[in-house]
């Protein structure tokens, strides 16, 4: 059986996967952008507060994937948790770094505008800076996902849910019927949909991103 004839045969199963795959690294990419926004309006004007945020989101994105997910299996069990909580701390670095370079990169001349106008410090935050940085917002949550995509193939050690479980039992069972094609379907299906959730990046920031302020 070659590949294409596997895939056809079990369509219905790495559909499955494949949804499976998107919702955890969509719903982890939005949980880790909630957080990460926050963490950078709180800290972008202090540049100790900066660097240390940054540098804690870079220390812990050096732990392996595969470590992580091993230590929280005694702790959280197996299943969706040990599989969601990495993937949004992993998530944290690029947007927490992007949002504090954003909202850093605000011309003060504008936001002194706004002020100028009546708008109190929330408005200032809400309706101008925050505006202003979304470009950069946008294309740290647009590398977290690509990141996330690969390492929730890993998470599938922990009994998470999406395409690494076709990978991990390919690989497992390497040598014997299909094994290669169940592998190979697995790692093809997470490349294309990463491809695609990049197409609808893109065409988000066409649409939310002013053309004379894309990054």
């Amino acid at each position: 059986m070659n590949l294409f004839e596997y895939v056809a045969d079990r369509w219905s199963r790495l559909s499955l996967q494949a949804w499976l795959h998107v919702s955890e690294v969509v719903q982890a990419t939005v949980i880790a952008a909630v957080l990460g926004v926050l963490i950078g309006v709180a800290v972008y004007r202090s540049p100790i507060g900066s660097a240390l945020a940054t540098a804690l989101a870079s220390t812990i994105l050096t732990i392996p994937s595969f470590a992580l997910i091993g230590l929280l299996i005694p702790i959280v069990g197996l299943g969706v948790a040990p599989s969601m909580i990495p993937l949004v701390v992993y998530a944290l670095l690029p947007i927490v770094r992007n949002t504090i370079v954003g909202l850093g990169g605000v011309d003060p001349a504008v936001t002194d505008a706004a002020k100028g106008i009546g708008m109190g410090r929330f408005g200032v935050l809400t309706r101008v800076e925050l505006r202003l940085a979304w470009p950069a917002i946008l294309a740290g949550m647009r590398v977290a996902t690509q990141m996330l995509m690969g390492i929730a193939v890993i998470a599938a050690y922990a009994k998470g849910p999406g395409l690494g479980s076709e990978v991990i039992s390919g690989l497992t069972r390497a040598g014997s019927a299909n094994a290669t094609n169940q592998a190979l379907a697995g790692t093809i299906g997470v490349v294309i949909l990463a491809l695609i959730l990049d197409g609808i990046y893109v065409l988000i920031a066409r649409f939310t991103v002013p053309r004379g302020v894309r990054v």
